[in-house]
């Protein structure tokens, strides 16, 4: 699976919506949206934010690990 996908299925099994989720990064709906379909990549402090917010790893957001 790759970041987006990751990405997506996070956002979806979380109760958070994405404009939460786009307020916290400092984004845009849209950004947000884009991430979520491989259009565009967050920057590396985004990606970070990313990982916190789900209380995931970086790793695992980019598939390099499945834990």
């Amino acid at each position: 699976m790759n970041f987006n996908e990751r990405l997506k299925q996070l956002r979806l099994d979380s109760p958070k919506m994405q404009k939460e989720l786009a307020e916290y990064l400092e984004v845009s709906i849209r950004t947000l949206q884009h991430y979520e379909k491989g259009a565009t990549e967050p920057n590396i402090e985004t990606l970070a934010k990313i990982a916190d917010y789900f209380d995931v790893s970086v790793d695992y957001l980019i598939g390099r690990s499945d834990s």
